[in-house]
């Protein structure tokens, strides 16, 4: 019964190229029209065929974690492609898409995230070892979104464009101090104080990051000009010049969106500027992976831009600028996903066992996939309290003479 249920859904979900399934028999079975992208993948046993049919997105997680379903890893990407792209277009079962709608309807009431379960949630994932993030991120461990001004950049090029961007963008001036709200390892906290001459003070609820930030300021004499606290965002009480937070909202949950913003324009001086990166649909809100969820980030939730911009609008502040980053994170995400497996040799040594490193690669795999496949990027939200706090332009961002524009308007 439950393998003809599931050869229905894939008839009507294929529609656009051909995904092959071997069965655990060694039978072929193949979905969809051909003539466009292709895929294979492997179902080593049969009791993820029924786990498929009732609960198709975490099933296929944690079918690939546990090897009933089997895919090499280097044609992983294009398995999980093929899906999410005929996702967009071809049929899910109105089961499915009632599921999904419930799950939106209910995301006030499933991303309730604490101060205490805040930090369960974020050390879930970034205490797991920072010699693990060390493997496959740049050097100055940016675990964001990289700004490609050319695609043929490196990993490293691309994250040092991403903070002289966002930098830019803040309009700092020498002596200001700087709240950076998420700081993780303090990268861009760094840059900050080394490059623009800014005091910058970071807040984490990660115990690692937290560590690995502050060793980072002793080692390079930035001690005195850098601050990191482990603290909720939530019971920050000084005031700043400038606000910069980078992929931090996608955590704070959609209950909280609100919360956040009211944080921002509270501790923003008069004539501050903040600047939000954060990952974002530009469609209509969908649920959090259910996969993504257990197994990644937990309490996460990515935002739409309605959702956003409403949260804005009720803070009082300006949104002075709002830039969608299109085709950045992808390329990003590959890098990474690339590193980790030329690493594996590394990962095992370090103790992880083959269910995590298949967990890891299907996590970089499907997420590059989403922001190719889906309306789904990165926001820069810059907001002020005041309409004149920024250019009116944004030829202080580019061109021969940008910096010249940027101190000129300072």
């Amino acid at each position: 019964m439950w393998v003809s249920i599931l050869e229905r859904m894939l008839k009507r979900l294929i529609v656009e190229g051909r995904l092959k399934i071997t069965a655990p028999d060694g039978a072929l079975h193949e979905f969809g029209p051909g003539g466009g992208p292709e895929a294979e993948v492997t179902i080593t046993d049969t009791s993820i065929i029924k786990d498929l049919c009732q609960h198709p997105v975490m099933a296929l997680g944690e079918g690939y974690m546990d090897g009933r379903i089997d895919c090499p890893p280097h044609k992983l990407y294009d398995f999980l492609a093929l899906l999410i792209r005929n996702q967009q277009s071809g049929q899910m079962p109105s089961w499915f898409v009632a599921m999904d709608r419930m799950r939106v309807g209910l995301r006030g009431l499933e991303q309730r995230n604490n101060p205490l379960r805040s930090q369960s949630n974020v050390q879930h994932h970034y205490d797991i070892s920072d010699d693990l993030y060390r493997l496959f991120l740049d050097e100055d461990m940016q675990y964001s979104c990289a700004y490609f001004r050319d695609p043929e950049m490196s990993l490293e090029d691309a994250q040092r464009a991403k903070k002289d961007h966002i930098a830019h963008k803040l309009l700092l001036k020498p002596g200001m101090k700087v709240l950076d709200i998420g700081c993780g390892w303090g990268g861009m906290a760094l840059t900050l104080a080394r490059d623009y001459g800014v005091h910058v003070t970071g807040v984490t609820l990660s115990e690692n990051q937290l560590a690995t930030a502050k060793q980072r300021a002793e080692a390079a004499g930035l001690a005195d000009k850098t601050e990191f606290r482990l603290l909720d965002y939530r019971k920050i009480e000084d005031k700043f010049d400038r606000v910069v937070s980078v992929g931090m909202l996608e955590h704070v949950g959609f209950p909280h969106l609100q919360d956040y913003f009211a944080k921002v324009q509270d501790v923003l001086k008069p004539d501050g500027v903040a600047l939000i990166h954060s990952i974002g649909h530009t469609a209509p809100p969908v649920p959090t992976s259910p996969w993504i969820d257990k197994y990644i980030f937990p309490g996460g939730y990515i935002p739409s831009l309605s959702e956003v911009s409403a949260s804005i609008e009720k803070s009082g502040l300006w949104a002075a600028d709002v830039e969608v980053l299109r085709g950045h994170y992808g390329p990003t995400l590959n890098h990474w996903r690339r590193r980790f497996e030329a690493a594996l040799p590394k990962v095992r040594e370090m103790g992880y066992d083959e269910r995590f490193i298949r967990m890891w690669r299907f996590y970089l795999a499907v997420c590059e996939a989403a922001f190719e496949e889906t309306r789904q990027g990165v926001f820069h939200l810059q907001i002020a309290h005041k309409q004149y706090a920024v250019p009116t332009t944004r030829d202080y961002l580019y061109g021969h003479d940008a910096q010249e524009l940027l101190h000129a308007a300072q």
